[in-house]
């Protein structure tokens, strides 16, 4: 059987669709000409059956409420066990819009107003959002640097997580935005320190799919039954198939009592309802994506080359981290010597090019960048030289 190839080269116009990422540039950042390579959307259009799916649901002409099918729950399981070596019991698996939303769900459910909840910066903003907003206290585990590579500071954690002042433990898995897939060591470390001190793991596993060779993706509630028992898994098919604005994501809970607390918190602020297109998407992304999956890794991956030995050779001013998994580079800017809203306007007004800011992923991320690389290569290529005729331009150099 002929494999289908799948052309990741090819413009997709995003023009008058409504999308955040490109329609509003000018009345979000005041420039209307730079390049958007910001928020976590890619601009490859999706599964083919995917978009089957939705076509298919649609022609029936009635969206009412909805449930999920056997099949449905069937693809979740059948996928992670194949991906992941991961067996996900039915029963385990409930619902959220959005992981941002089961984040804010979680903290709810398992802190009350106080206590302290431990997340490794630079790291996705919305984690501090869930913390400050459910009045809770912030307590940092900054990844460290060692030998060009951002790793977990192991010593740190233990200290705080056995200070008695920590309750959850945020883990971003793969990373967002450095890129690193934690180790199964690494990993273990930190959960059994987390059952020793009865901490609860909130595990975001959003990313677990967008993976480069060889790298492999542990689910923290894989690795024992004890982990499992103390973890909440949060996942979707959004990233990996470009489906966020069907606001479709499973939470898998191993522990009745927490999956109870947690349904018991989503309740509250009404969050069970189902959308009906994303459940198709969903279903059909797992039961037919695996080789569009693939094939897109692929792509991204030779995006992630070439971006990685353009700036090494043509910038190298700039040190660019090498990602294990997601579709970001975190790039460091600090040598041109700029602050955090010098560097912003910078980019935006002198290369044009509209990036997510370090210092939204907390003060660790000052003076860096997260750039999106899921698109066309041919927008990377021009990405790229925007920045290098800024950064050398004779205007700065004089």
């Amino acid at each position: 059987m002929t494999r289908p190839r799948f052309d990741f080269d090819k413009p997709v116009d995003r023009n008058n669709t409504l999308s955040a990422k490109w329609n509003y540039i000018k009345e979000s950042v005041g420039v209307e000409d730079a390049l958007p390579m910001w928020v976590a959307d890619m601009d490859f259009e999706t599964v083919p059956e995917v978009k089957a799916a939705i076509l298919d649901r649609a022609q029936h002409g009635i969206y009412g409420y909805t449930a999920r099918s056997e099949g449905y729950y069937d693809a979740i399981i059948d996928w992670n066990l194949k991906r992941h070596g991961w067996q996900v019991d039915k029963k385990w698996i409930t619902h959220s819009p959005g992981v941002v939303n089961a984040l804010f769900t979680a903290v709810r459910a398992f802190t009350k107003p106080g206590d302290g909840i431990l997340i490794q910066p630079p790291v996705y903003p919305p984690f501090f959002r869930a913390i400050s907003m459910n009045d809770c206290k912030t307590i940092l585990n900054p990844l460290k640097l060692e030998g060009g590579r951002y790793v977990p500071d192991l010593a740190d954690f233990a200290d705080k997580v056995g200070s008695g002042r920590v309750k959850l433990f945020i883990l971003c898995n793969p990373h967002n935005p450095v890129g690193r897939v934690f180790t199964e060591d690494e990993l273990r470390v930190m959960g059994e320190l987390c059952l020793k001190h009865g901490v609860v793991v909130i595990s975001d596993e959003i990313h677990s799919d967008l993976l480069f060779k060889p790298h492999r993706h542990v689910p923290f509630a894989s690795i024992s039954e004890a982990f499992a028992q103390n973890t909440v898994v949060c996942t979707a098919p959004s990233k990996t198939f470009n489906l966020a604005g069907l606001s479709t994501s499973n939470i898998i809970i191993p522990n009745d009592e927490l999956r109870r607390r947690y349904d018991a918190a989503n309740e509250q602020v009404a969050q069970k309802s189902h959308n009906i297109f994303g459940a198709a998407a969903c279903e059909a992304a797992y039961r037919h994506g695996e080789e569009w999956l693939d094939q897109l890794m692929s792509y991204i991956d030779g995006n992630r080359q070439y971006a990685v030995e353009f700036i090494e050779a043509r910038l190298p001013q700039l040190k660019v981290y090498n990602p294990e998994g997601t579709y970001f580079l975190w790039l460091d800017c600090r040598s041109l010597g700029l602050g955090n809203q010098e560097l912003e306007h910078f980019l935006l007004h002198e290369a044009k090019l509209w990036f997510n800011q370090g210092y939204t992923f907390g003060k660790e991320g000052d003076g860096f960048v997260r750039i999106n690389i899921g698109c066309q290569r041919s927008t990377v290529e021009e990405a790229l030289k925007r920045l290098e005729y800024a950064v050398h331009s004779p205007v700065r150099q004089g």
